[in-house]
């Protein structure tokens, strides 16, 4: 069986784990631990809280610096609501095509990476080999921070990490941060008839939202002369404004989720300090002065830092020798990558599969790909 035929069939097995992210990885990153442990690696399963989901770490060769990290996420997107021609949890072959949930995003990586573990292991000598599967990314990149809490204790790390996501076998070094949040507003309910009796709540929540589109204007004049992203500044998106049920009725409650993709930390922290003082300075006094239990807060959904694009840095030179490629690109999806770069790793996005067929129905990975993939990894062998 070629090495090729062995990745087709180690992803078999990883697709037919559906590990949605509402559900368990256990029983992926079990399978994923017991070939790693086959091919001679040390390694350490890590449990969250609850004890159903585990991120996976492991390492081939010395435990030294300057080894190099292969990372990717063990969790899917769900299939509920999407019209697949096939099962999304059988891995479909057809035409050159690999299909099933999570061919590309991103289990095609980690079959490659794993697949190819005992001929790594045979070529690892001074320079250690890391493996790093995480839960949850999906949602938040919840399994990486939570493994990057637990590295940046320890002396030993990694100096450069390759992040599989989908990028056409591109070199990626660099995206946007992504931070999401549900801002809440509570008022004082009453009949229609008589606005000024009761605080409203969509109202407010409407005035919330002009307040970001003024800011999201005002991000335009902030953008960096040098930022090589597209759009170049950070971005504010409105996703939806909940509350209300009725014609007549003053709404009490309502809520607004939105999002910030900023090219920069200092930008993030002008948006929440504007809106932290338009909030206690204007909004809150005009509603608490009706109703005094009246209230306005702020939930983070998720906050995952964006992979800043280095100067000069060796995992971008690295990455680009083992694939022949010229030079790295931005891509405006979040990926774990920032996570791992603010252990002073550095980092590059770069693996199989397109992020166009990502979280779609019939999402597949091109059998071409996944061999581009493992002659990176064959590359990286002689490197070791």
């Amino acid at each position: 069986m070629t090495m090729l035929d062995e990745t087709i069939t180690l992803l078999g097995e990883l697709v037919a784990c559906p590990t949605v992210s509402s559900d368990s990885n256990l029983a992926c990153i079990a399978a994923l631990a017991e070939r790693l442990e086959d091919a001679g690696a040390r390694v350490e399963v890590m449990s969250d809280e609850s004890g159903d989901k585990a991120n996976l770490y492991a390492t081939i060769g010395l435990d030294v610096e300057g080894g190099i990290l292969l990372s990717g996420h063990s969790d899917v997107v769900p299939t509920e609501g999407q019209d697949w021609t096939a099962d999304p949890f059988t891995l479909t072959p057809r035409d050159g095509r690999l299909y099933g949930r999570g061919t590309c995003d991103m289990k095609g990586f980690i079959a490659a990476c794993v697949a190819m573990a005992p001929q790594l292991a045979a070529q690892v000598k001074s320079r250690p080999l890391h493996f790093a599967f995480t839960y949850d990314e999906e949602v938040g990149c919840l399994g990486a921070k939570s493994l990057a809490e637990q590295l940046k204790t320890r002396e030993v790390l990694p100096s450069v990490a390759i992040i599989g996501e989908p990028t056409s076998m591109r070199v990626v070094e660099g995206h946007k941060g992504c931070c999401e949040y549900t801002t809440r507003f509570r008022g004082r309910s009453g009949h229609g008839s008589d606005p000024g009796a009761g605080v409203n709540a969509v109202e407010y929540a409407a005035r919330y939202i002009a307040r970001l589109m003024e800011l999201r204007e005002a991000l335009k004049a902030r953008t960096p002369p040098e930022s090589r992203f597209e759009p170049p500044w950070t971005t504010i998106n409105t996703g939806a404004l909940v509350g209300g049920f009725a014609h007549n009725v003053i709404p009490a409650e309502a809520e607004v989720q939105w999002e910030m993709r900023p090219v920069a930390d200092v930008d993030a922290s002008f948006v929440r300090g504007e809106l932290e003082s338009y909030i206690n300075e204007i909004l809150l006094p005009e509603m608490q002065a009706v109703a005094p239990e009246a209230a306005i807060t702020t939930e983070t959904i998720g906050d995952t830092p964006g992979l800043l694009p280095m100067t000069e840095g060796e995992a971008a030179a690295l990455a680009c020798a083992l694939t022949g490629s010229n030079g790295g690109a931005l891509v405006p999806f979040n990926t774990e990558a920032g996570v791992f770069q603010q252990l002073g790793i550095d980092v590059v996005i770069c693996g199989p599969g397109s992020v166009e067929q990502a979280h779609k129905p019939d999402e597949f990975l091109e059998v071409s790909q996944l061999s581009q993939c493992l002659a990176m990894l064959e590359r990286l062998g002689t490197r070791l």
